[in-house]
């Protein structure tokens, strides 16, 4: 234990994020490795694939682990042949073997396939990526609502470069590995349903090669701005998520301001994903009342996301047991973004008993934090850091993170991912396998959605 709190200390010292991660939820660490930039740039000797149907020859895969006793101790691969058509990986064959010869084969380069990073929590819709470094001065004391203020003023100046930016961060993401994320979109009296439709531009344009949900973003209070009418428009325009917004805090109505949020979501048959920043007893009063309507709400199972829950590092041991068991079974999911500051969230606690717990970048550079990298393998990396005792098998593990759960090996050691007829979604990294690549956050070469490289090269 004193070994964690030690490393927990140093992380958050070097984050410098103890009060962003109390206050915004908006944690993004400093980076620990060199990692690759957002343009594509194609190396002499390299290509890009435009064909649907084709070998990627010389692609490390990973095949089991060794153990001592029952420990992981190191992870075998071996290079192999992927054949893919349509977006589907359809055959994996030996190096090499090409049994169709008149299709065209491209080089992996001995790079490790793993699966494609989600990002399961941003806001595309508005950031300063892609435009001139601007790091706004926040001063002590700043409060949630001081930001609001400050995002009512900002907002008109953003929305000229939304779609602009959007795509860049977009393509930041893929050279990350990303190609499915989830995000936030203001909907609020300052913005209307604009961000709403920006971002849904963007993400028409970019549907080839990445994959967005889209959460209707109550940013500035859902009774606070009074935007539940907005809310409902944001709907009917095709978000797929009603978000919330720090009931009692911001609102000031913890059941009203929830009641209304789960009213939307039923009315038009929709997920809910809420911020809920909240570290007081009102968070974790938000968090047994929300549990509490899935429970009494049979359509709302499996459908309700908290995302930052700060409020589950306030309980012990016991009450949080207790309470993700309760979760698990309505198949609540928790979204994270790993923070490094005082808070020590009960991630693995949460997974251990079942919770589905998913991470996400949050924000990038933009009015709420200048930090961001949108990389989801920094995130595993830094969930490996302050959870686990690291070792070949925990390491490996600690992907999920990244991937939504999705791993080259079960525990035992058994290949589970990719097969036949899985979507062609992965990403190659220079890494000889998973426990190397989350350790490292080793760069990545080239990423590719069902099929279709969007971003980096490989060898012809």
């Amino acid at each position: 234990m004193k070994e964690k709190n030690s490393r927990r200390e140093f992380l958050s010292q070097s984050g410098k994020m103890v009060t962003a991660a109390a206050l915004f939820g908006s944690v993004a660490p400093v980076a620990y490795a060199a990692g690759t930039t957002g343009e594509n740039c194609i190396a002499k000797g390299t290509v890009n694939i435009n064909d649907t149907h084709y070998y990627l020859d010389n692609v490390l895969l990973e095949t089991g682990f060794e153990f001592d006793g029952s420990v992981p101790v190191h992870t075998m691969t071996a290079l192999q042949t992927v054949e893919i058509n349509n977006g589907k990986i359809v055959a994996l064959r030996e190096n090499k073997n090409h049994p169709d010869a008149t299709l065209p084969h491209y080089d992996a380069g001995g790079k490790l396939m793993l699966p494609t990073m989600r990002d399961m929590h941003i806001h595309l819709d508005k950031t300063f990526y892609g435009g001139p470094w601007r790091s706004l001065n926040r001063p002590a004391g700043t409060t949630i609502q001081d930001m609001i203020r400050l995002e009512q003023k900002l907002l008109p100046e953003l929305q000229p470069y939304t779609q602009e930016r959007a795509g860049k961060l977009i393509d930041l993401l893929q050279s990350k590995g990303t190609t499915v994320a989830r995000s936030h979109c203001n909907i609020d009296p300052v913005s209307g349903l604009k961000n709403l439709e920006n971002l849904q531009t963007v993400l028409a344009q970019r549907k080839p090669g990445f994959d967005c949900e889209i959460v209707a973003f109550p940013q500035h209070g859902l009774l606070l701005s009074k935007c539940e009418p907005l809310m409902r428009e944001a709907m009917q325009a095709g978000a797929h998520y009603v978000g919330g917004l720090d009931p009692t805090n911001v609102d000031g109505a913890m059941e009203k301001s929830l009641d209304t949020m789960f009213q939307i979501a039923l009315d038009y048959d929709k997920g809910i994903d809420i911020h809920l920043h909240e570290t007081s007893p009102a968070g974790v009063a938000a968090v047994n009342y929300m549990v509490e309507t899935v429970e009494k709400t049979p359509q709302l199972k499996g459908k309700l996301t908290i995302s930052h829950a700060f409020a589950l590092a306030t309980l012990d041991e016991k009450q949080v047991d207790a309470l993700a068991t309760r979760m698990a079974a309505q198949q609540v999911t928790i979204a994270s973004t790993v923070p490094i500051g005082t808070l020590h969230m009960p991630l693995k606690q949460l997974r251990d008993k079942g919770v589905f717990v998913m991470t996400g970048t949050d924000s990038v550079i933009d009015h709420w934090s200048p930090y961001g990298l949108g990389d989801m393998l920094e995130k595993a990396n830094l969930y490996a850091q302050l959870y686990i005792r690291p070792n070949e098998g925990t390491l490996s593990r600690a992907l999920s993170f990244a991937t939504g759960d999705v791993l080259p090996l079960n525990d035992k050691g058994e290949r589970v991912w990719p097969k036949a007829q899985d979507d062609a979604s992965f990403v190659l990294v220079d890494a000889s396998c998973s426990a190397e690549a989350v350790a490292r956050i080793s760069p990545r070469t080239a990423t590719f959605h069902k099929g279709k490289m969007v971003w980096g090269s490989v060898g012809a």
